[in-house]
């Protein structure tokens, strides 16, 4: 199991879904695990009903079918799937309707889905995704991003009852807000800032060469 892990943490995301298939082929005793540790590229299906894409996940997944966020049925449909409570429903509405506002101010496009249910401390589970493909914005034109996608998900568990509906909202958005604050700057500091030192080391600017070519006799 340990050497799986290791292997599944060096196999290129794009390869995750290909990989995990082997493995569990390999080791069906350990699929459990497996599937419970290795994180997938989400995916995403379009509710008809609505005309709008929403993200998979175990969250949202009953059986072999999945809750859409904007009708609040399943696909493929199913009579007994759990939903939510009406009360905790409302808030999972406006939260999809905020986070949609928050995707495209600071993601410039992409798909978002919020999910939320009761757990067993009289609280509430509350999962936000984006799902951004940014492949798609470079259309082929040099310079741009030719393949790659940003999954984010957050859970955040509340303890406090739904008497303040909108304070909930307010301080899961800061939290996110914050933890994406966070990773960005880290991101752009550590692997990015290290890209560029290295790149500037490996081929200076044209500027730092003729300082450093020698005067022609």
């Amino acid at each position: 199991m340990e050497a799986a892990m290791g292997l599944m943490r060096r196999i290129p995301p794009k390869h995750t879904e290909t990989a995990l298939s082997a493995l569990l082929s390999l080791m069906p005793d350990n699929s459990s695990d497996l599937l419970s540790q290795v994180d997938q590229p989400l995916q995403v299906l379009c509710d008809v009903e609505c005309g709008k894409e929403f993200i998979l996940c175990e969250y949202n997944r009953d059986a072999d079918s999945y809750r859409s966020p904007w009708s609040n049925k399943y696909h493929p449909p199913l009579e007994d799937g759990s939903l939510p409570s009406s009360e905790l429903r409302k808030l999972e509405i406006e939260a999809n309707d905020i986070f949609a506002i928050y995707r495209d101010q600071y993601y410039e496009g992409g798909i978002s889905s919020v999910y939320m249910w009761e757990d067993d401390n009289e609280g509430f589970v509350a999962c936000f995704l984006i799902k951004k493909d940014g492949s798609k914005t470079g259309q082929g034109r040099r310079g741009y991003l030719e393949e790659g996608a940003w999954d984010a998900i957050h859970v955040i568990e509340m303890s406090m009852k739904l008497s303040v509906a909108d304070g909930h909202l307010c301080n899961m958005g800061r939290m996110i807000e914050e933890m994406e604050s966070k990773l960005r700057n880290s991101l752009d500091q550590v692997y990015f800032g290290k890209t560029r030192e290295m790149v500037c080391t490996l081929r200076p600017p044209s500027e730092v060469a003729q300082l450093r070519m020698p005067d022609s006799a």
